[in-house]
């Protein structure tokens, strides 16, 4: 569930332009596209879901994070920032 402080509608349209790119991929694909002009839309999803991971993952430390710290949880705090950074290094 997307928290009060992260602008939700901001980063589902983000997601749902993402969406409509994969669907021009697909079709880029069913009409026999070069396959120079797939991998440049490819890298542009890649770049753009990795922008979306930025927002999310901004919006855990801004929050997330400094609520946990100050709620006196920083040994669970640190290990969930850990296991987000993880989660979003293996998108790059």
């Amino acid at each position: 569930m997307m928290k009060q402080w992260m602008d939700s509608d901001a980063v589902v349209n983000r997601l749902k332009r993402i969406e409509g790119q994969v669907r021009g991929i697909i079709k880029m694909i069913e009409e026999d596209k070069s396959c120079e002009e797939i991998l440049i839309q490819i890298s542009s999803v890649k770049s753009a879901l990795h922008k979306s991971g930025q927002v999310i993952l901004e919006g855990h430390l801004q929050h997330c994070v400094l609520d946990g710290i100050r709620e006196g949880k920083e040994e669970e705090t640190i290990k969930k920032l850990t296991s987000a950074i993880e989660q979003f290094s293996r998108i790059v």
